[in-house]
């Protein structure tokens, strides 16, 4: 078995890497994706080992690279675009909500759109304006499309290979100030034995209350996981990595048994993931909850100056008031 130790970039790189390898009909595009290999080196070194021809370098044009992709896979190919950031995504909303996510319906199932959309998404890089959003929302609640978030290397790994694998279209959000952190990743074990794309995961067992996270968040649940176990608390943190569909199944047995659950991410909270998530536990979960859930979020306005913006992210500090006052009840 070969596991290394690698960054979350790193091993996102060696999971486009396997997927270029094992289908002809993968082709990579996006802006500066092929000689510079992306702005976070996401995509470094492939164009110089599969050609210019299937690592591809457009014009800044996201409408454009996702209508061209739209094409690409009509035809059979595999796409896998790039948006260089979150806040770019913008410009090429129409395309992905009016022709990506409706092709399929639209067509009464004759077509398939199997493209992925890349979008390395949050904050915590202290980055100038445009480049530090959480659109996920925007994206989970478009019928049509599937949304996922990867949340450590191995994941990374497994995911865009099996994203890129898939016949549905996928939004794949990167936590950019995850990828650099480390982690062991297996790189022989097959696709077809591993974990699920669209299911979520037990990132830590616990007893006494819930944390659901995903993409940034995880690490900074579990870093709140690890301070509580140093005051008799365990928290069970839960790793959603699919955001649609949702999956709750682990959620709802978790919570079922610590009767409190924390809901935590970085958009804003106003219509975020987390009310959906709150109201679903609370309607599955009712006779088993000693206190509301609660939701721990970036805060209802424009993502703020890059000097301010830790005190926008949610940190250790507010994840454990919040799971402080679901003993309150």
């Amino acid at each position: 078995m070969a596991t290394e130790t690698l960054t979350l970039g790193k091993a996102l790189n060696t999971g486009l890497r396997r997927a270029l390898e094992n289908d002809q009909k993968v082709v990579i595009m996006g802006e500066d994706v092929g000689k510079l290999g992306g702005v976070f080196r996401i995509t470094d070194g492939l164009q110089k080992d599969f050609g210019d021809q299937r690592v591809i370098d457009t014009p800044l044009a996201e409408s454009g690279i996702i209508g061209t992709a739209v094409g690409l896979a009509i035809r059979g190919f595999r796409p896998v675009c790039e948006i260089q950031f979150d806040g770019f995504v913008y410009p090429a909303y129409d395309q992905i909500v009016s022709q990506v996510a409706k092709m399929h319906y639209r067509s009464q199932g004759k077509v398939r759109i199997p493209m992925v959309i890349r979008i390395p998404y949050g904050g915590g890089i202290g980055a100038v304006e445009h480049h530090s959003e959480s659109p996920e929302a925007y994206f989970a609640h478009t019928a049509g499309l599937k949304v996922v978030t990867c949340a450590n290397p191995q994941d990374a790994y497994v995911m865009i290979q099996q994203a890129i694998a898939s016949d549905d279209p996928i939004v794949f959000l990167e936590p950019k100030r995850r990828y650099w952190e480390k982690g062991q990743v297996d790189l022989d074990a097959p696709l077809t034995d591993a974990y699920p794309l669209h299911s979520a995961r037990v990132a830590r067992p616990g007893t006494d209350a819930t944390v659901l996270a995903y993409g940034p968040m995880v690490r900074t649940a579990l870093d709140a996981a690890t301070a509580a176990a140093e005051d008799g608390r365990e928290l069970e943190v839960i790793d959603l990595r699919t955001l649609s569909p949702l999956d709750l199944t682990a959620a709802y047995e978790s919570v079922k048994r610590t009767g409190r659950c924390v809901v935590v991410h970085e958009a804003p909270g106003n219509l975020g993931l987390g009310s959906e998530i709150a109201a679903r536990i609370t309607e599955e979960c009712f006779y088993s909850l000693e206190s509301p859930v609660l939701r721990v979020t970036g805060f209802d306005i424009p993502y703020p100056a890059a000097r301010v913006e830790e005190e926008y992210l949610p940190d250790l500090d507010r994840v454990l008031d919040a799971v402080d006052r679901t003993f309150g009840w």
